[in-house]
This record gives C-alpha cells, sequence and structure tokens, in this order.
C-alpha cells in the first residue's frame, strides 16, 4: 500500500526525534532555576573599565557595575520594591541613568542615580510616562520622551548635563500632536525621523525640519510597508532605517538629505531585527533574525569586510556593545540551556574575558535540553515553524506529557534563547513545543498578516495541528497534551479550551485576554499612535467588528469549558486587567470545572520578581502534574 506523503513525515518526524538514547536526570526545584542570573543591558563607563548592567540576582532588578577586569561585581543599587533598570552612565562621569515603574503600572520615570548612592527622580508626576531617548552627539544633554502634557502622545524634551539636578531644566523640543512616534534625531537636532502606524503591517516615514517647521514624506509607496528609523550619521547626511518596502524580510536602507536618493545597505533572506554604528563610526553592527535566533554581523564600515567575533561552543553572540574608543567588545552570550552571560572582548589583544557566570552552579548544563527548530503542516498545508524541547528521559516505552506553549503579541515570536520555565517543565518530564503559529513575526510579511482578523480561528487550529507533530515522534502521549501561554499566549489557552473543548487536557493562561471588545476599548492612552493599527489587525470594538470580537473572545463561551485551567494574573496589569481574570475563573467555575487562579498583588503584565515567578511557576509544575502526570503532585 502506499504511504501517504502525511505519514512519511510523521515517521521521519518520529525517527529524527528518537534518534538519541534516552537517560535519566535529576530533577531540580524551581528555586534552583530561579537561582540562575537574569542580566540585561551593558553599556561601558567612560574610563571603560566598567560595563553597567542590570541584574535580578537578589531577587528583583537592582543596577550593577562590571570590572571589565572579571573581578567582583559592583552593586550599585539597593532597592527591594521596585525594579531598577539600568539606561547609562553619564558621558564623562561616573553617575547613572536608570528608570523604573510602580509595582509593574508601566508609568516609568526616569531617575538619576549619583555617585554617593542618593536618587532623584527626573521626571516626577504621578500620571506621567517617560522614556529615554538618547544622548546628544555633543554629550552635553539627554532626549526622552514624555506624555505628561497629553496622556497620549509622546513629546520630545532636553535636559542640559549642567543642570540635570535643577527641576525644571528640560525643554520640549517637539510637540507631538499627531500621534507620531519619534525614531532618530540629527546630531545637530535640527533633524526627526517620525513614523505614522497606519497598520501592523503599513506605516508612513517623515524627516520634520525643526527650523522650518515642514515635513517631508520619505517613504511613498504602493501597497503595505514599514519603515523604522534607528540612526542618522554623524556628518547628518544619511537617514539610516529598516523597511520591508518591496520585500518579504527587513532590510536596512539610507536616504541622503540632500538628493532624496535612497539605497539598500544591507539585505539579507531574513529579517533584519536592528543596526547601529559604533562612535566613530568605524564598525556597523547588524543583528539578523535568522529562524528564531539573532546572528550578529559586525562590519568595518570603510572596507566592508566582516569583523571576525569569538566563536562561542554551544552558544551564540545575541547582541554587542562597542565601547567609546572603539576598541572594547561588550558581547551578550545567549544558549537554550542557559541564560545569557556578559563577556568583553579587547579587540587590540584578542584577549576574551567573561564577566558572568549566570547558571546556578548547582545544575549541570548537560541537564537541560537545547532547543531544536521544527516545522509541521497545518491544516491547509502551512509549514508552521516551532521550537521543540524533548526530555532527555522520554522514549517509546516511556511516553511524557507534553505542552504547546503560545507565545506573546498578537505577532511575537518563540525564540530558541534561554527560559527558566521552560526547562523547569521539560526537566520535570513535559515535552515543549513552542509554537510560531501564523501572524507570527520573524518569516516574512505574508506570514505575519496571515491571522489579521483571524485571531481564534487560524492561528489557534496552527496550535491544534501541532499535537499531530507531538504524537509523530512516537514518545508523547497524545491523551496528555496541554496548552499554556501569556498575554496573547494566554488568549490561545482560552480560546483553545472554549472553542476545541475536547482538543487539550489541560490549560495554563497566563495574564491572558479573555474578553477583546473591554481589552480594546480600555487599552493604555499612551498606545494612541498604535490604536488604530491594532484595531486594524484585530478589530475596531466601535463598529461592527465587535460581533466578531465577541464571538472570539472565550469569556462568552466560558461554558463550553471542560478542561482544568489555571490563571495567573498581575493586580496592577494596565494591558489586560484583572477583570479580564476575575470574570473568566467565575465562569469556568461555574461548569463545575477545576479551576486555580492565582493573582499578584504586586505584578503588572509580567513578572518582575523573582519570589512571585517561584510561587508562580511552581503551582505551574504542580497543577500539571495534577491533570496532566498520573499520580499526585508532590512539592
Amino acid at each position: 500500500m502506499k504511504k501517504s506523503p502525511f505519514l512519511l513525515i510523521l515517521i521521519f518526524m518520529g525517527l529524527a526525534c528518537t534518534g538519541r538514547k534516552p537517560f535519566d536526570v535529576p530533577e531540580y526545584t524551581i528555586e534552583q532555576f530561579y537561582k540562575n542570573i537574569s542580566i540585561r543591558g551593558g553599556t561601558f563607563s567612560p574610563d571603560e573599565t566598567r560595563i553597567l548592567v542590570t541584574s535580578n540576582e537578589t531577587g528583583i532588578y537592582n543596577i550593577v557595575a562590571l570590572p571589565v577586569d572579571g573581578s567582583d561585581p559592583d552593586r550599585l543599587s539597593w532597592s527591594e520594591n521596585e525594579s531598577f533598570f539600568a539606561i547609562s552612565y553619564f558621558p564623562e562621569d561616573n553617575r547613572i541613568l536608570f528608570h523604573a515603574d510602580q509595582g509593574g503600572n508601566e508609568n516609568d520615570h526616569i531617575y538619576l542615580l549619583k555617585t554617593d548612592g542618593s536618587i532623584m527622580d527626573l521626571t516626577p508626576g504621578m500620571h506621567q510616562k517617560c522614556e529615554f531617548f538618547a544622548w546628544s552627539r555633543d554629550q552635553k544633554s539627554f532626549f526622552y520622551v514624555s506624555n505628561r502634557r497629553d496622556p497620549r502622545y509622546f513629546d520630545l524634551y532636553e535636559r542640559p548635563v549642567s543642570r540635570v539636578e535643577t527641576p525644571g531644566s528640560e525643554t520640549m523640543i517637539y510637540r507631538n500632536t499627531e500621534g507620531l512616534d519619534i525614531g532618530a534625531i540629527s546630531p545637530d537636532r535640527t533633524y526627526l525621523a517620525l513614523v505614522k502606524n497606519i497598520t501592523t503591517t503599513n506605516n508612513e516615514l517623515y524627516l520634520y525640519n525643526r527650523k522650518t517647521d515642514k515635513k517631508i514624506h520619505i517613504s511613498a509607496h504602493e501597497g503595505d510597508a514599514t519603515y523604522t528609523p534607528v540612526f542618522f550619521d554623524t556628518a547628518g547626511a544619511f537617514l539610516y532605517y529598516l523597511t520591508d518596502e518591496n520585500s518579504e524580510f527587513r532590510y536596512l536602507e539610507k536616504y541622503n538629505l540632500t538628493s532624496g536618493e535612497k539605497e539598500t545597505v544591507y539585505k539579507t533572506g531574513w529579517d533584519v531585527l536592528y543596526a547601529l554604528q559604533s562612535w566613530n563610526e568605524k564598525y556597523r553592527i547588524i543583528g539578523v533574525n535568522e529562524d528564531a535566533r539573532t546572528v550578529i554581523h559586525v562590519f568595518n564600515v570603510e572596507t566592508g569586510r566582516k569583523l571576525k567575533l569569538p566563536r562561542m561552543k554551544g552558544a551564540g553572540i545575541s547582541s554587542v556593545n562597542i565601547s567609546k574608543s572603539e576598541t572594547k567588545f561588550r558581547l551578550t552570550v545567549s544558549a537554550p540551556t542557559s541564560p545569557a552571560d556578559i563577556y568583553v572582548y579587547d579587540l587590540d589583544t584578542g584577549m576574551l574575558n567573561r564577566l558572568t557566570h549566570t547558571l546556578n552552579p548547582e545544575i549541570e548544563e548537560s541537564h537541560l535540553v537545547a532547543a531544536r527548530v521544527i516545522r509541521y503542516p497545518s491544516w491547509d498545508g502551512l509549514q508552521i515553524p516551532a521550537i521543540y524541547y524533548e526530555p532527555h528521559t522520554a522514549s517509546k516505552s516511556a511516553r511524557v506529557p507534553a505542552l504547546i506553549w503560545v507565545h506573546g503579541g498578537p505577532g511575537g515570536q518563540s525564540r530558541t534563547g534561554y527560559s527558566s520555565l521552560i526547562q523547569y517543565l521539560v526537566n520535570h518530564g513535559y515535552a515543549v513545543l513552542a509554537v510560531n503559529n501564523r501572524g507570527s513575526s520573524g518569516y516574512g510579511r505574508t506570514f505575519y498578516k496571515l491571522d489579521d482578523k483571524r485571531h481564534g480561528e487560524d492561528d489557534l487550529k496552527d496550535c491544534i495541528y501541532a499535537k499531530r507533530f507531538l504524537s509523530g515522534t512516537g514518545v508523547i502521549d497524545p491523551d496528555r497534551i496541554g496548552i499554556i501561554g501569556g498575554s496573547y499566549g494566554g488568549y490561545m489557552v482560552m480560546a483553545a479550551l472554549a472553542f476545541a473543548p475536547e482538543e487539550f487536557a489541560a490549560g495554563v493562561n497566563i495574564f491572558g485576554v479573555t474578553n477583546w471588545l473591554r481589552t480594546l476599548k480600555s487599552i493604555p492612552p499612551y498606545w494612541e499612535s498604535f490604536r488604530r493599527a491594532l484595531y486594524e489587525e484585530l478589530g475596531d470594538p466601535f463598529s461592527p467588528d465587535s460581533v466578531r470580537l465577541r464571538r472570539i473572545s472565550p469569556l462568552f463561551h466560558a461554558g463550553n469549558v471542560i478542561r482544568p485551567l489555571m490563571v495567573l494574573q498581575g493586580a496592577n496589569d494596565v494591558r489586560v486587567i484583572q477583570a479580564e481574570s476575575d470574570d473568566i475563573v467565575k465562569a469556568v467555575k461555574a461548569n463545575n470545572v477545576p479551576v486555580e487562579y492565582i493573582v499578584f498583588d504586586d505584578e503588572g503584565h509580567g513578572f518582575r520578581k523573582k519570589e512571585n515567578e517561584i510561587e508562580g511557576y511552581r503551582e505551574i509544575r504542580l497543577f500539571l502534574d495534577k491533570y496532566l502526570k498520573a499520580g499526585q503532585a508532590t512539592r
């Protein structure tokens, strides 16, 4: 009998997934996983002897300086309640700018950390949200945006270094009355690159002359295209930006401010995530989103030659920062089996210093599971990218439960970087398939648009068809497959349980949307520039789209839910307000379905405190043990 192509695919996948020899590994506790350290950022001090980072080693994010010689870190802030996120050192001294909100409410302020350890709020105000933009080219001031004048729009301010501690010393240099996003500032402050959002796949780019008060539309195009300004060159002759005009993927292009001519600078078969240049423009750094991982390219701008960076066994360089002297490189090195670490590479000497060891030494890295990128056919034959984690213990004779993992968004992407929660679950015997369903970013403009006004429908089918891949491995029990996700992923969990109630054995909703009508009507005012684009993708709740939005909102179909559910929620969440989770929990409980609900009083849309992550993620594992594994769960 002739085998079908689909059956052959399943057989191939099963052979591919079971070609290794299973072995036992110790089960690590959630506390052990959260003794890992998360490091963010990494900018050089003015004398290039230290690197400024944000670390959660204390259980909450604080500011730390890492000496480039590898000696002991210097903790610079001691917050116990709010996470402090470093921005940078001042250009010529060791004062520091950082940002923080209040309990996860997203109203970030910019703070000054003085050399004596004292702190000053540079942007006070109860309802103000601020974001650092850049230091000026002459290093005498910094720019930031704030919505203090109008909660909907962000104006651009400049604050001088010489009077940084003087309240009211800032000057508004751009009054934003049209809801445009500010993308870049020319070195002489004459030009601003401005973006007008239309949809999530279409916007317009303008060049605004502050001296003449005139805007030039520089993105005239047919069809959809997006434009993201990244920087002006130091001479102020060119604007560099990312675009996907006439292309599936984003590439780097430059615009000549004098002639108006455009020139492609760098293009490849994947999205260019970002581009930046070193202080004196000797090097250009380009980050590419290559099949769910970041690949870094550093070019000598004058010669066009690619610089050779150190090779990292079993890991990759995910970001680079170059010192002002252009001789030292901060390398962030990432692996699926270890949190990101910081290295310093000295280009003159070839010396490579490792500054951090973020993986808890109690955990043997070989006991964790590497991410493997796979693809599987969905209901209409579309190939869906996904990242597969298979427990070392899994075998055909010892089949394991599994989870479909759905990323946030809409339009997000699961990537191959380290996740403590995923590794914790895999270590405890759960296979995880992180699905990049249609509508995910990173796979081209066409793929990204496929779920527009189809959320809870075609994208949900992609998640259901992922079960076929898991069954095809031969090591997964098809009756013990659950679904888990956060934010948009949490919505997908609830959509699966409400609209396909027989498909998944249990669901875990982390900060997830359940009522699109309420969510889209109550988005924060500072999303105004993006609001219409969001409505274009999902639907306008103030239009006839509301009929469809109600139809795809799980809350109104909660009576269909028959599988056990866990919900996690932040009380200060301004994106998915607590009422969303309160309502779905109450509605599902009415079905006499097991529901477990945890609210974190000091979190917003996501976790920032280790103690909350430990509590929440332990309870997730216990819930899954109870409903996806045989026998009673233990702590």
